[in-house]
């Protein structure tokens, strides 16, 4: 007898397919040994060590060489851990050396030299004021789906080192089970962590001795970054000036929940910038999931609507759709690029600007930019095919404000709250003055 589905059983069935094959390519790479947080007796000679403060919501492990599982705390742990990176003889930028077996071995893959746990507050400020930058600048990292406590301190370990940055590095970690059948239970724990970021962030703009903070979010960690903020302005009347530059990577973010919530967040909002890839997979998978709703980290650039809104809106968009690196998922491009490593390092988290008019930058990163066509009569803007595409919110300063498209939806509601001259952030958008004294414009 013919078996008969009932008809909400065909999407589960296609989201399970979309699981499995997510979850085939990603048994293909071979799995690191558990326990590499294992310190070892010794590092190696021109080996690097990197000591990163790691903030967690996550349930203690009973395995040492774990620390920490994917389960949900009841409180915000603080830990200090060494990271030995290997030497750049024995290395490439951008991937980490996972160990091959327990114990690691220094001088050809990544080795925890120790793990300490802080108890008292004393211990937190004391950690910061051995590891301060001479810039008073705090790096804080925050990562994304299916992504065990192990694997989010290395990875971000690597990027402390490859990007070179001299800011101080700190790690939120939150609850995931490091499995890709857990997407739901993931999310959920964003939601579950998202006060324990904002108390983070709060005291960290609070330092007298921090002077800037930068944001890193990936993946799903860009949901529970922008809902921290979102809480931390509704709460405050607005994000702490400290906190300067956002940059999602990859994110996990319905572009319609986004721009809601960079509404929520009011005039005083930082910087942000968005690193995009077409091809990412696992974002489509996300999307499939998700009502089939346009995730930000895999939106199209050359989409006239999202290119001339988010320039309107003052969002920096990095577009990496062209980039090759080892991640079967192009999920990972931001960190195992040494272009993209170093663009962060050198210009993103100190806060500094990426334009179309860096032709510098743009030669020696293999990359140049990507500024804004104009919709309406003959192109305005200039493309240029390469690694990595840019949409520059400053653009519009080169061109004639009279061509400018002034289309609905995100555009006009981002103008809205940045330009703090008020009106309606909803409905059918009009055409909005702009006024920029801080960068020499009047009203146009």
């Amino acid at each position: 007898m013919p078996t008969t589905r009932l008809p909400f059983e065909k999407p589960r069935i296609l989201v399970r397919a979309a699981l499995l094959a997510l979850a085939s390519l990603l048994a293909s790479c071979a799995s690191p040994p558990e326990g590499v947080l294992t310190p070892v007796a010794q590092s190696a000679p021109d080996a690097t060590g990197i000591s990163i403060m790691v903030a967690t919501t996550r349930a203690p492990s009973d395995n040492p060489g774990l620390l920490y599982s994917g389960e949900r705390g009841t409180a915000i742990d603080f830990n200090e851990l060494v990271i030995s990176i290997p030497p750049e003889a024995n290395r490439k930028i951008g991937e980490v050396q996972w160990p091959k077996k327990l114990l690691a071995d220094p001088s050809r893959e990544f080795a925890t030299l120790s793990a300490n746990k802080f108890t008292t507050v004393d211990q937190v400020k004391g950690w910061y004021q051995r590891n301060q930058s001479p810039s008073g600048r705090l790096l804080i990292f925050v990562h994304g789906f299916n992504t065990r406590y192990e694997s989010a301190v290395y990875r971000f370990a690597q990027i402390a080192h490859d990007s070179k940055t001299d800011a101080t590095p700190v790690m939120f970690t939150w609850p995931s089970r490091g499995s890709v059948f857990d997407y739901g239970y993931d999310k959920e724990s964003t939601n579950y962590s998202r006060s324990a970021l904002e108390a983070l962030l709060t005291e960290a703009a609070l330092a007298p001795e921090i002077k800037d903070i930068t944001i890193l979010a990936h993946s799903m960690g860009t949901w529970l970054t922008m809902e921290s903020l979102r809480q931390m302005a509704i709460r405050n009347d607005g994000v702490p000036s400290k906190i300067g530059n956002v940059i999602l990577a990859s994110p996990d973010l319905d572009v319609d929940v986004f721009r809601q919530q960079l509404a929520d967040m009011g005039p005083a909002r930082p910087k942000f910038t968005v690193f995009v890839s077409k091809d990412d997979r696992a974002l489509t998978l996300s999307r499939r999931i998700s009502g089939n709703v346009d995730r930000l980290g895999q939106i199209d650039i050359n989409d006239p609507t999202y290119r001339d809104e988010f320039e309107r809106g003052g969002i920096t968009i990095l577009d990496l759709s062209a980039l090759q690196v080892g991640d079967r998922l192009n999920h990972s491009k931001f960190a195992e690029s040494p272009e993209v490593v170093k663009l962060l390092g050198q210009r993103l988290i100190d806060g500094q600007a990426v334009t179309d008019q860096d032709l510098g930058l743009g030669a020696e990163l293999g990359a140049t930019a990507m500024s804004v066509s104009n919709t309406v009569g003959s192109a305005a803007g200039m493309v240029i095919s390469a690694p990595i595409s840019i949409i520059d919110p400053k653009a519009r300063d080169t061109f004639d404000a009279q061509t400018r498209r002034f289309g609905q939806g995100l555009g006009d509601s981002i103008l809205g709250v940045t330009t703090g001259l008020g009106g309606s952030v909803s409905g059918t958008a009009t055409r909005t003055q702009r006024c920029e004294p801080a960068r020499g414009n009047s009203c146009r």
